[in-house]
């Protein structure tokens, strides 16, 4: 009997200890020092944010989007996936104040919320940006086979072909020597390779400008007003219903999760806290001008582009040359050409910065193997890391067409976000120390005569008027976070899935009605409880509101996508759950410290019950 319970009470400990274990938090050290330069100025970062995400979407994205899901509201498309980056774009400004470390979402979450979520979220970001590479590279070796008329495609499936239903139809080789130069050139030095991508981000908007141009001079409106009975009944088929959104609000929205793809990449700055001179006075800066450059192109570019040439006889592969090649512009399709091809390497460069930077992070804490981590003493860049992630990003774009890189991408990416605005809640209500706020003791006593239930709704709503937050008001915050997360997931697969029976199905209508209800009545207990006065050099407006609306975008467009992207997620996520669960849990440099303190502990007990 004895051993029974014995063995029970060991049973339970090492349950305690598992589930302790994924909760630790990483210390907020963001003041320490770091082996890699600080040589990032704000002009760097915001060169970074912009070349990193200003290519695919313009070159090829745009022109994609409109002629088969969104038309000429690509435009709006664009701007309903802006407004949910920008939120997002926020939420890691704040972050990157708070704590300037490589590594972005991860170290953002490590810190907040514990080392199991912030593991998933570290490994979504690496499939991010070794999606990011790969597409990009794919859409560049695309953009190149159009203008050759497909012949390099042609000629690879016709001597290696891949008869395999989830994979490329050919491997696309010239992608994978894209993929390696850029390697190189980031595992030479990141001043380096930030010079030259100022460089290309230069060439980059001068060749977007000349494009706006051109294209404004040819632009006509009655191509945002095309009557399909005018058309011919090949044409008819694939030009929806006309006008200027001739897919529908429904197609607006599918084309605002396909363009969202286009602003992904912004977040790149917020992983170099690490190497920037002021971290938290131009991270911040660069993430908010990089974001409103972004979008002005967009949006003029997608404009432009639907007016000068009817959207349904758009080429999807490469959009600019096809219409300026259409109007008689042939000068000015070989510039464009040749700007997009710097572009695309600019947007390759930008997606791949990050990469070994985020692996770096998780190596040096010790929740991936730690060979990882090691730093070039000539260079100061994470030499293993780059190099293995640019292998990675190269195979991944011989093996896969562009896409499914693409859908692979948004995933991982959304997730991310949506931790990133959670965290932010939880750091806003975060208790404060007792002593620094005095008339906190009062109102507890206050509380603890009072009638049970009387109580706690007081508390809920804090009737009381507590000004600063306590351990009550966070616990009340965490819970209401977390069922605010699970009722907005209801209303967007509610919404997404059944977009056309919400108001007509009674089930769809009950569900519907419920969950905004029940994410009206969290919010309002969130905006009753008090938040914590802290001074940063950026913080997220209007809390908590944007971070709520960050986590209603982001859901709603993790649910517009198909079930094979679930799948290969949750593939993606079992590969890294091996890794922790049989490396990164043991081997965790926040677990190995938590430990030696325990021992210190014990060995000091120990010496003064022997004393």
């Amino acid at each position: 009997m004895f051993n029974m319970r014995c063995n029970n009470k060991m049973k339970i400990k090492q349950v305690t200890n598992f589930f302790s274990a994924l909760g630790r938090k990483k210390r907020n050290d963001g003041e320490g020092s770091s082996p890699l330069a600080r040589v990032l100025t704000l002009v760097d970062l915001t060169a970074l944010g912009v070349g990193s995400t200003l290519g695919l979407g313009v070159y090829v994205l745009a022109g994609s989007v409109a002629k088969t899901v969104a038309g000429p509201a690509v435009c709006i498309s664009f701007l309903v996936a802006a407004v949910a980056s920008a939120v997002a774009g926020l939420c890691y400004a704040e972050f990157a104040a708070r704590v300037p470390k490589a590594g972005s979402a991860y170290v953002y979450s490590y810190v907040s919320v514990g080392e199991f979520v912030a593991f998933v979220i570290g490994w979504n970001l690496i499939l991010e940006y070794v999606i990011g590479t790969a597409s990009v590279a794919r859409g560049m070796s695309s953009y190149l086979d159009a203008l050759v008329d497909k012949k390099i495609k042609n000629q690879l499936t016709e001597w290696m072909p891949i008869d395999i239903s989830f994979l490329s139809p050919y491997p696309d080789f010239l992608s994978f020597i894209f993929v390696m130069v850029l390697t190189g050139l980031l595992a030479f030095g990141v001043k380096e390779s930030s010079s030259f991508n100022n460089f290309f981000t230069i060439i980059n908007l001068v060749t977007i400008c000349i494009a706006i141009v051109a294209g404004s001079i040819n632009a006509d409106v009655k191509n945002w007003q095309i009557d399909t009975n005018t058309l011919s009944p090949a044409d008819k088929e694939v030009a929806g219903a006309g006008g200027f959104i001739p897919f529908g609000v429904a197609g607006i929205m599918a084309g605002a999760a396909k363009c969202f793809y286009g602003f992904v990449g912004f977040d790149a700055v917020a992983t170099t806290g690490e190497e920037a001179k002021n971290p938290q006075r131009d991270i911040p800066l660069a993430i908010v001008i990089s974001l409103s450059i972004i979008f002005g192109a967009y949006f003029a570019i997608s404009t432009v582009l639907t007016m000068t040439w009817p959207y349904y006889l758009q080429d999807a592969e490469a959009p600019f040359p096809y219409v300026f090649d259409q109007i008689g512009w042939t000068a000015i399709k070989w510039i464009v050409t040749i700007g997009a091809i710097f572009a695309l390497c600019t947007s390759m460069l930008g997606a791949m910065f990050p990469l070994p930077r985020v692996i770096y992070a998780m190596a040096n804490d010790g929740v991936i193997y730690k060979v990882l981590s090691k730093v070039d003493s000539r260079t100061q860049t994470p030499i293993i890391a780059t190099v293995l992630s640019g292998l990675f990003s190269g195979i991944m774009a011989i093996l896969f067409d562009l896409d499914q890189l693409i859908d692979m991408m948004s995933i991982g990416t959304l997730m991310a976000y949506t931790i990133v605005a959670v965290s932010v809640l939880l750091l806003r209500y975060q208790p404060i120390e007792k002593s620094k706020y005095p008339g906190l003791e009062m109102n507890e006593k206050i509380e603890s005569i009072e009638n049970y239930m009387m109580k706690n709704l007081k508390n809920l709503f804090n009737l009381h008027n507590i000004k600063y937050p306590t351990k009550e008001s966070s616990i009340i915050v965490n819970w209401s976070i977390a069922l605010f997360s699970i009722f907005t997931a209801l209303f967007c697969a509610t919404v997404a899935n059944g977009r056309k029976l919400v108001f007509t199905e009674p089930l769809y209508i009950l569900a519907f009605i419920i969950t905004i209800i029940g994410m009206a009545v969290l919010m309002v207990i969130m905006i009753r409880q008090p938040v914590a006065d802290e001074k940063l050099s950026f913080k997220v407006p209007l809390v908590p509101y944007v971070p709520c609306l960050s986590v209603v975008f982001n859901l709603y467009l993790m649910f517009e996508l198909d079930l094979n992207t679930w799948i290969r997620f949750l593939a993606w996520l079992a590969i890294g759950f091996v890794i922790y669960f049989t490396y990164g849990i043991q081997h965790s440099e926040e677990g190995r410290c938590i430990k030696e303190k325990r021992e210190g502990k014990g060995a000091q007990e120990k010496e003064v019950t022997t004393f």
